[in-house]
């Protein structure tokens, strides 16, 4: 069985950065990118804020460009999906298609997807008006009226990136409080632009090419106007068990990311959210940062990371872990 120096668990930017610097430190890296490589820009239409694109460029089309890069310098790219992982004994084991492999280093970017509501014409309209990061896709609603779904932090902060762009949004929740923090409630209240309904969850979403609305459906009885939540004007339809239809242009879901790490139960902490735990070895210069809790097995990108998960800073962390990888080769050769 040929043993690997080092082994990439995931694709996106984390990943095929972190193939294409172990690549040119002459690593041969081999890299498992999944049946569904790529990760979350193949979902993404117009990427304009990943440096070097001054025009903007399909998120298919840079996630190629990237891939393509790495290859160029040796990267051997594999689109399968890895099953098993032993972290327990040296080398490392990798089983996928059947096959298994060994390493010395690996290097984890398997990154996390958003949650769905697994609406009928949801999935379809994913990148034509239906997105899950306001940050990256905030611009293209320029002027146009959209809805957040969720409750907690992460919604009022999408939310609040919207009022930036958007004319209208509209904060819709399934519960009749939410769960987010006092202080970005507030703010959210504060906000002219922002719109609250509650006690309702959206049900599908309508438009062709693109999203042109939503049909909810009201859970229970709406809260009374008396707690300085500003309520959508269609909210004065709406009663328990009713189904309104609200004209919008863009959709934007809240409701959490799921890491995707379930082949690594077992083999590294985790948090309580799934993430895989980074654990630093110090702060001083030479001290290795991308590493978990099993030496040797290095994390990058959105899986560890659940507070950017921008494509910038998922192909920084891919740089850092190659980087640290060649170095801890190197002391251990």
């Amino acid at each position: 069985m040929e043993l690997r120096k080092v082994v990439i668990i995931g694709s996106g930017p984390a990943g095929f950065t972190a193939a294409l610097y172990t690549a040119r430190a002459n690593l041969s890296p081999l890299v498992f990118a999944g049946s569904r490589w790529g990760g979350q820009l193949m979902l993404t239409t117009e990427v304009e804020n990943y440096p070097g694109f001054v025009d903007g460029i399909l998120g298919p089309d840079m996630m190629n460009i990237l891939r393509k890069q790495a290859m160029r310098f040796g990267a051997e790219i594999f689109n399968e999906d890895v099953t098993t992982v032993d972290f327990g004994h040296r080398p490392f084991k990798i089983r996928a298609s059947e096959k298994q492999y060994q390493s010395k280093a690996v290097i984890i970017a398997t990154g996390a997807e958003a949650n769905w509501l697994n609406l009928p014409n949801e999935q379809r309209l994913i990148g034509k008006g239906i997105s899950s990061c306001a940050p990256c896709d905030a611009f293209f609603f320029t002027n146009k009226k959209v809805v957040v779904i969720g409750g907690g932090d992460s919604a009022m902060e999408e939310a609040l990136t919207l009022t930036k762009f958007a004319t209208e949004v509209t904060i819709i929740h399934r519960r009749d409080k939410f769960r987010a923090s006092k202080i970005m409630i507030d703010r959210a209240k504060k906000n002219a632009k922002i719109t609250f309904i509650f006690n309702s969850e959206v049900v599908d979403v309508l438009g062709k090419d693109k999203v042109e609305g939503v049909k909810i459906k009201t859970t229970g009885d709406l809260p009374k106007q008396t707690d300085c939540f500003k309520y959508h004007p269609v909210t004065s339809k709406m009663k328990a068990g009713s189904i309104v239809e609200l004209p919008i242009d863009g959709v934007f879901l809240a409701i959490g990311h799921k890491p995707l790490t379930d082949i690594f139960k077992g083999q590294l902490d985790l948090n309580e959210n799934g993430y895989i735990i980074r654990k630093p070895q110090g702060d001083k210069p030479g001290d290795f940062q991308m590493t978990t809790t099993v030496e040797g097995v290095f994390v990058a990108g959105d899986v560890h990371d659940y507070h950017f998960r921008q494509a910038v800073t998922a192909a920084g962390y891919g740089c850092m872990a190659a980087l640290e990888v060649e170095k801890w080769l190197e002391s251990r050769e």
